[in-house]
């Protein structure tokens, strides 16, 4: 069977083929070069407002790519996408903003102290914890110097000795490390 003949048993047209292929490569194409100029923290994972800017990324490439809306208009969302993105990451620099698009990290335990009342807000359980400190290397729960559920959904296991309090400076939940 013919290439042409089975594009069109499948309900595409070689055009249709073509003007997608075209379009998913000149979208790439301007979403790598937009994250060239505005930098590789447009994919990090730092941020809710980060994860969407991703998710909208790939939602504006596969529209363009299924030809449901031209390249030029595809091409003007990635770059509104990245001037907001950009912006935002400007103004995270002020409290007031970063306190609206960024989640506060948790700390989840403290020295040999699981928190409870932390790992029910987070929707962790004991069980995701005990296998974070697995993952870190720890054998004994008294090398724990904290565990914290970071902005990224991440979690940070700090064992050794004394940690600086500088550290965990934005942490909800460092009252129990003082304390």
């Amino acid at each position: 069977m013919e290439w042409q003949q089975l594009l069109n048993r499948l309900g595409a047209s070689p055009t249709d083929v073509a003007v997608v292929v075209v379009s998913a490569l000149l979208v790439y194409v301007g979403v790598i070069v937009a994250t060239r100029i505005v930098g590789l923290r447009s994919f990090s994972k730092m941020s809710a407002f980060d994860f969407a800017m991703t998710v909208a990324i790939g939602s504006i490439v596969a529209t363009v790519a299924t030809a449901n809306a031209g390249i030029v208009e595809g091409l003007i969302a990635v770059a509104s996408l990245y001037a907001l993105q950009f912006s935002v990451a400007w103004l995270r620099h002020r409290t007031t903003v970063m306190g609206i698009v960024d989640n506060r990290p948790l700390m989840l335990m403290c020295g040999t102290t699981i928190l409870h009342d932390h790992l029910r807000r987070s929707r962790i359980t004991e069980s995701d914890l005990r296998g974070r400190l697995r993952e870190a290397g720890v054998l004994r729960f008294d090398q724990v110097g904290a565990v914290v559920l970071e902005t990224t959904g991440d979690i940070s296991v700090l064992a050794g000795g004394e940690i600086d309090p500088a550290l965990l400076q934005d942490v909800i939940g460092l009252e129990h490390l003082e304390g």
